[in-house]
């Protein structure tokens, strides 16, 4: 019977802290981490009962889950990155050998270890989590070349996963429906967000065969897809709250939600240059909604 084989080290230079920290890229882990704090807010448990499962959580949804798939997708693009992106750790060689491979194999295997301090339902949903992760960018599978699969998988799990993450850390078990339900359509309306970061890399999409929703549909289109599919859950979640009795949260909600949509007509004129202007605005608008919406569900200040 044949032995397993491991990528090789031997040789290679360990990589510097710095460029490791380079590779997990810190700044993608804001959204998962406000939408894991919006979890532990939706919960209404207090934060003093609760504090090494909060740091734990904090770990898992951010340098854990997060940067361990910004490890995977970098290696598994190194090839396209070292033409379109030379100077990115692993192309430049700062990153060499199969480091980069390993260090998202000890990532993963890092999350599971520390998923399992805090509880089942947290351990699936970073197992559930680090599923995606790979599959988002590893063949044969790379749900990254669909603009429905890519973006659906990236709207559950940086919102949906990680708020389940944050309630589920804090009660020690499965979150109430209320929660299960807002945190859906959260998740639902953050495909329309995944969509807009599509718009920076359409020509480069289209000539890698990468069938993005501005790829396949046009970039009018699909922007017009995009502010549909952010502000109908939205909709929703007001419905909701008003009739579980939070109106005052339910009209903080409708109220930036009116603010999205006044910002929209300027996004649709120009998709391509005004999706990182609505990404300031309009996206803020919507994560403070989730929060809005977690102050509400967790009953905090009597809203």
């Amino acid at each position: 019977m044949a032995r397993a084989t491991f990528p090789p080290l031997a040789g290679v230079p360990v990589p510097r802290v710095r460029d490791v920290a380079e590779l997990l890229k810190p700044i993608t882990w804001f959204p998962p981490i406000w939408a894991f704090l919006c979890g532990v807010v939706s919960s209404g448990v207090s934060v003093s009962t609760r504090w090494p499962f909060l740091i734990a959580g904090v770990l898992l949804v951010g340098p854990l889950v997060c940067g361990t798939s910004q490890a995977v997708n970098d290696w598994f693009d190194r090839h396209v990155d070292a033409i379109n992106e030379p100077l990115r750790p692993i192309p430049s060689g700062r990153i060499g050998g199969h480091w980069g491979l390993w260090i998202a194999l000890c990532g993963s295997a890092l999350a599971l270890v520390v998923a399992t301090i805090t509880g089942g339902w947290v351990v699936a949903a970073t197992a559930v989590g680090l599923v995606f992760a790979w599959i988002y960018s590893a063949p044969p599978f790379r749900l990254k070349r669909s603009g429905l699969w890519g973006p659906g998988a990236v709207a559950l799990t940086y919102e949906g996963l990680t708020w389940f993450t944050g309630a589920s850390v804090m009660a020690g078990a499965l979150p109430d429906a209320s929660i299960l339900v807002i945190l859906i359509l959260y998740s639902a309306g953050a495909f329309g967000i995944m969509t807009l970061n599509d718009f920076k890399a359409v020509a480069g999409d289209r000539a890698m065969g990468i069938r993005s929703l501005p790829v396949t549909l046009g970039v009018g289109p699909a922007a017009r897809v995009a502010c549909v599919v952010m502000a109908v859950p939205q909709v929703a979640v007001v419905a909701l709250l008003g009739l579980w009795g939070h109106g005052l949260v339910a009209g903080v909600v409708a109220a930036l939600l009116l603010g999205q949509l006044a910002l929209m007509p300027r996004l649709l004129r120009d998709p391509l240059k005004q999706t990182p202007w609505y990404n300031a605005t309009g996206t803020s608008l919507y994560v403070l909604g989730m929060l809005a919406a977690a102050f509400g569900l967790g009953g905090v200040l009597g809203l």
